[in-house]
């Protein structure tokens, strides 16, 4: 019984030792009395009891890392107050087991004195713009050294960047005047568009006052000019309808008749002035001959 009790517990020993499952995303490195066998995949593996042995056990997921806050120099000279997180993944099991004691202390440690480096080179104002550069350059340093520790560095977060009191109180000077100067520059903007508007609205109203006098000035010469075409026309009508007048039967006789009544009107009118000396004639046949002078004139032109 005691013999049974016995080999049982040596066989659950034996098994123990001989097989191994090992869970997804995950390398086991195997010993074979001291030196480096092979790295155990996923799954179900057996070993040669108390000959093999797993040495170490890696973790193939991406890890994140803190990186402790840190103080950090300036190419002006100013501190800044730095901490920010890493991403890492095992991608050599073997290497990550042998080639650092502890490779995530190293790369922690790494990480710290390439973020000094990177920020010493930049001044203050250019590290909160350009954060991706120095993340980027941080993972450059890191990565080339971690090769050789089985590690690949995916990628470098600053979480955050705190510089003294002084200069934040500076710096919100600084912003506070920057606001205001451009507070100032849309104000005089605005100005120097109201002014624009206002002389572009004075000249276009100019322009068109110029343009509808323009207009008057013409319609006004142009009612003239058919006004004066109007009374001409009207003129020459008239005057033919009286030479017609006058070729027919008795119209001489009718314009003798007018001619006569306009010199009688005209004495008449030089008479009523007391102011005006009348000479008569005294032989009144100068006025029928002055009469007759007029008669052939409008015979002369009738022809």
């Amino acid at each position: 019984m005691e013999i049974g009790i016995i080999l049982f517990i040596v066989a659950v020993i034996f098994i123990t030792q001989s097989v191994k499952v090992v869970p997804q995303q995950h390398a086991w490195i195997v010993e074979r009395l001291g030196k480096f066998t092979g790295v155990l995949s996923p799954g179900l593996n057996f070993l040669i009891p108390f000959v093999d042995k797993v040495a170490y056990k890696h973790l193939l997921k991406e890890v994140p890392l803190d990186i402790p806050s840190q103080v950090c120099i300036t190419k002006d000279n100013t501190q800044l107050q730095v901490d920010g997180i890493l991403y890492f993944q095992v991608t050599d099991a073997m290497r990550a087991s042998y080639g650092s004691s502890n490779y995530i202390m190293a790369i922690s440690q790494l990480a710290q004195t390439s973020l000094r480096s990177v920020i010493g080179k930049l001044e203050l104002d250019k590290t909160f713009e350009e954060r991706n550069i120095i993340n980027a350059q941080v993972v450059a340093a890191i990565d080339e050294a971690a090769l050789n520790w089985g590690v690949k560095v995916l990628r470098y977060e600053i979480k955050d960047l705190t510089p003294p009191k002084e200069i934040l109180h500076a710096m919100q000077q600084q912003i506070t005047a920057e606001r205001e100067k451009r507070a100032l520059i849309a104000a005089s903007e605005g100005r120097r568009q109201e002014q624009i508007n206002i002389a572009t609205g004075e000249r276009e109203a100019f322009i068109a006052r110029s343009e509808g006098e323009k207009q008057a000035v013409i319609n006004k010469a142009q009612g003239e000019a058919e006004s004066i075409l109007a009374v001409a026309i009207a003129t020459a009508t008239a005057i033919e309808r009286v030479a017609a007048a006058i070729t027919q039967p008795g119209g001489s006789a009718a314009v003798q008749l007018q001619v006569a009544e306009r010199a009688v009107d005209a004495y008449s009118k030089v008479a009523q002035d007391a102011t005006t000396t009348l000479i008569v004639p005294s032989n009144m046949t100068e006025v029928s001959a002055l009469i007759s002078s007029a008669m052939k004139m409008v015979q002369t032109q009738r022809t």
